[in-house]
């Protein structure tokens, strides 16, 4: 017995040296990470030179749903809905920043009040910690929820209680919205290349249903709840999708299995953070091994250097798989896009991540249309023009510094 428990404590003493040293290693290779990466970026010329795809109207059903891949074009459009609106407008960003655009938002959500419109506005406290309090400090008539930076509920691992608030929707009246990837901001408006889409018609009430849900269960005692009447119309062809981590919901990544199990000819993905779960991973092999063209494209550097070493530890079993993959280049793509056999759509604000697709509230709209998938395959082919195949055996020949570094990272992945 003596010798058993000497034994056990011999093993239970390598295991805490073991755990030691991967997270020394973790912590080693993410600062040297960083710190490489601001490097490059202080010491590389600022690009931002990138194809366009003009804004297209595309109807489906009895609504119009029109694609966005410029961040200008977008807000012009999302400010002269607030300018127009009559009865009220229904507010929600991830981020805002406190600059000429986010001011832009600002004046007129206040003078869409000032009219007698109801404005009602959602933020998410985490992400905007570096913006100043008073910047969301609005009139009186306004109403704004701030979502909280921290949940007391996290601390007893009630999943219920975390997530993000990741959403980005603009609803005006109940009759025009919009959603997708953009944030609000100088640098999104102009430098990043992203997906929305606005739907005016009575989908739009899905997009309006998906904030009222929001704010009704995360409204302070103090404000008012929103009323919600139901829609007559049903357009089975447009759906909107919401992940709700406090009722343990998570449609979307159910979606794009169902979605990608259907595939017959084509999947082309753009993701700017694609950190899959094995299911996904797995369904998509399955794909390109039964002849799917199974394309994903991703930036070639995106702004979180330690996600994109993250999504690169799948890049040697989708290049076996057969999975062509597409890096985008000189400046950063932040769609959240895909486009299956020229019939099925999503454009949204969740990534290809497991932060996205079992943790943070998110919404996508799934189009089953084959104009608009047309129009989603010809903005695909437009990126690709700004980015580069990856060749399987550039990727074989990396060096070993940059296998040890996908290798100790890898425990990380079930985190982003």
């Amino acid at each position: 017995m003596p010798l058993r428990r000497k034994n056990r404590r011999r093993i239970r003493t390598l295991v805490r040296r073991a755990l030691v040293a991967l997270l020394a290693a973790q912590v080693g290779v993410v600062a040297g990470l960083i710190s490489v990466d601001n490097y490059r970026k202080r010491i590389k010329p600022h690009s931002v030179d990138f194809p366009r795809t003009e804004p297209n109207d595309l109807p489906v059903g009895e609504s119009v749903a029109r694609v966005y891949t410029y961040g200008e074009d977008v807000y012009a459009d999302m400010i002269a809905a607030i300018r127009g609106a009559r009865r009220r407008v229904l507010f929600e960003s991830y981020i805002v920043k406190n600059d000429a655009t986010g001011r832009a938002f600002k004046r007129a959500l206040e003078e869409a009040s000032r009219r007698g419109v109801e404005v009602f506005i959602v933020y998410d406290g985490f992400a905007n910690l570096v913006v100043s309090p008073s910047f969301f400090d609005f009139s009186g008539r306004i109403h704004v929820l701030k979502y909280p930076v921290f949940r007391p509920g996290i601390l007893l691992l009630d999943v219920r209680k975390s997530g993000r608030d990741h959403r980005k929707l603009l609803v005006v009246d109940g009759e025009v919205g919009f959603v997708g990837g953009y944030n609000v901001g100088h640098l999104y408006a102009t430098e990043w290349r992203d997906t929305h889409v606005r739907i005016e018609g009575p989908s739009a009430w899905e997009l309006e249903n998906a904030f009222v849900d929001f704010w009704n269960a995360h409204r302070r005692e103090d404000q008012p709840e929103l009323q919600d009447e139901g829609t007559s119309s049903w357009e089975p062809r447009m759906r909107v999708h919401r992940n709700a981590p406090s009722q343990l919901v998570y449609p979307i990544r159910g979606m794009y299995l169902e979605a990608i199990d259907r595939a017959r000819d084509h999947i082309w993905i753009t993701q700017a953070y694609f950190i899959p779960d094995r299911a996904i991973l797995d369904a998509l092999l399955a794909a390109a091994a039964r002849g799917v063209d199974v394309r994903l494209l991703v930036p070639e550097t995106s702004n979180h250097v330690v996600a994109d070493w993250l999504s690169r530890g799948f890049y040697s079993a989708m290049l076996r798989g057969g999975v062509s993959l597409w890096l985008f280049q000189d400046a950063m793509v932040h769609a959240k896009t895909a486009t299956i056999d020229g019939q099925w759509s999503t454009i949204g604000t969740a990534n290809i991540d497991r932060l996205s697709l079992t943790g943070n509230y998110e919404v996508n709209v799934e189009i089953h249309d084959d104009g608009v998938a047309a129009h989603l395959e010809r903005i695909f082919e437009n990126d690709l023009t700004n980015a580069r195949r990856l060749p399987a055996q550039e990727w074989h020949d990396r060096t070993v510094v940059a296998r040890f570094s996908e290798a100790v990272l890898a425990p990380l992945r079930p985190l982003l």
